[in-house]
Order: C-alpha cells, then structure tokens, then sequence
C-alpha cells in the first residue's frame, strides 16, 4: 500500500481499502492507482478475506476522478495501471466482491470507479456525474458503457451527453446504488452489506459472481454452460456439504473458503 491508498482488516473476511487524498477530494495521482492495484492484488491472494469496502477521506467524495494536476503536468500514463486500467482498478480481475462506500460525490473517474465495484452505498447528499464531455473528454475508463447497463438508457445518455450529475435519491430510484443513507452512516451500513455477503459460502459467491457479472454480454447457452460448471466445481468443495449439515443440524454454518 501507499499512503495514498490505506487498507485494513475491518472485521472477520472483510477488508476496508481507503482512497487517502481528501485534500484533492480523492482524485486519481499515480500514487493511488498504484495503491489501488496492489489492494486488488492483496485482497485477491489471501483467502481469508471475501469482501472489501472501498470508500475515500473525509467528508466531500468518494473520488473526484483524474488528477487534473497530474493531467497537466504530463503524468496521464501513471493515472493507470497495465493490469488495472485507470485507477488500478476499473479493469482489474478480481473474484472477491467490492462495495462502494460512496459517502461523498462519484464524478468522472470516480464514477467510474464506482461502476467496476459490485454494489454501492451512498451518502444522502452525495451526486454521481460524467462530467468529461464538459472538457472535451470521453468517460473512457469503463464510464460510457457501464453506465447505460446499470441505469435506464435515457437516464445514462442523459448524464453522458450533457455532463450534468444525478443526485443519491435518483441513483437509488434507478438502482445505482443499493441504499442512500446519512453521510456518517455510509461507512456501516456498507460494512453491514460486507456482512451479509461474507455469511454466506464465499466460493459460492464467488462463482456466481462471475456469473452474474457477465450476464449482459454473453448469450444465454453460454451462461447455462457456465452455471452447470460453477454447480459441479461447488460439489468439489468442503463447504458443499457444510451447508446441508449446518442445514440438518439447526446451526449456523461454518464455511472454510475450501
């Protein structure tokens, strides 16, 4: 990690990745593109955790996009990572499930950031925009696709043709987000989503994660194929029969990631 990019242990398989420049209302530098990957890289290699919750400092946003800074002074390469795509992140492979803690405003990069996660909390005065076609830029870090498969088409054409933001209570109405809550409350309650996810078998969310993710593009024989392997891999696993026991047995399960 750098201090551009914080990670810990917030509880039992769940990590808390922080994006650290609340001076720069979190704008992509170098640095954090970096810290972002290898947050990817260390949540990806330890099999004890299952979830992370990726938020900014301090009270104004998530992320405010690029370093517009770093932008002029010629440094646009190092906003990008060659696994990770901008950010470190909006390319990267993962198989472990990221919550965005937006508890600030998403726009441009950091919008973008947002949609590579899997679901989203926001803060009630937080505002979600691609502003790049206001500079004569294109949201081309994943912004001008994903958007108009996570929104209705005229709502996600609207924000990227006139640039113009949308506000918590919009995102939510239209599924942007999964919860709007008071700022101070952004953190916990997307820690208590992190919850809910990891008490379930973490290789069974995994595999129907990646699934899911692809849903929208790929035909639905292929998805049929990719669900009965995923069924057959699962039935390799300890977990596999934990859960009828846990089942029979009138207990909690207790999954091992095996």
């Amino acid at each position: 990690m750098t201090e551009a990019v914080l990670f810990e242990i917030a509880e039992p398989h769940v990590a808390l990745v922080t994006i650290n420049r609340p001076e720069a209302r979190n704008a992509v530098n170098g640095a954090v593109a970096a810290g972002l990957e290898a947050a990817v890289d260390r949540v990806e290699a330890d099999p004890e955790l299952w979830a992370v919750v990726l938020t900014g400092a301090g009270p104004h946003a998530f992320c405010a996009g690029a370093d517009l800074k770093a932008v002029s002074a010629g440094q646009s390469a190092s906003l990008a990572t060659e696994r990770g795509g901008f950010g470190g992140f909006t390319r990267a492979r993962r198989t472990k499930l990221w919550i965005a803690a937006a508890q600030g405003h998403a726009l441009a990069g950091g919008l973008e950031l947002l949609l590579a996660c899997d679901l989203a909390i926001a803060a009630e005065g937080a505002t979600f925009g691609l502003p790049e076609v206001k500079r004569s830029l294109v949201a081309a870090a994943g912004g001008v696709f994903r958007l108009p498969r996570a929104l209705p088409k005229a709502v996600a054409l609207h924000m990227i043709a006139t640039g113009e933001p949308i506000s918590a209570a919009t995102a939510l109405q239209h599924g942007l987000v999964n919860a709007v809550v008071p700022a101070a409350e952004v953190l916990e309650a997307a820690r208590a989503l992190a919850r809910k996810v990891t008490a379930n078998a973490p290789i069974a969310v995994r595999e129907s994660l990646a699934i899911a993710r692809q849903a929208a593009e790929l035909d639905e024989e292929t998805l049929w194929r990719l669900s009965r392997a995923a069924s057959e891999r699962m039935k390799l696993t300890e977990d596999f029969q934990e859960g009828p026991r846990a089942f029979v047995e009138k207990r909690a399960p207790r999954w091992t990631g095996r």
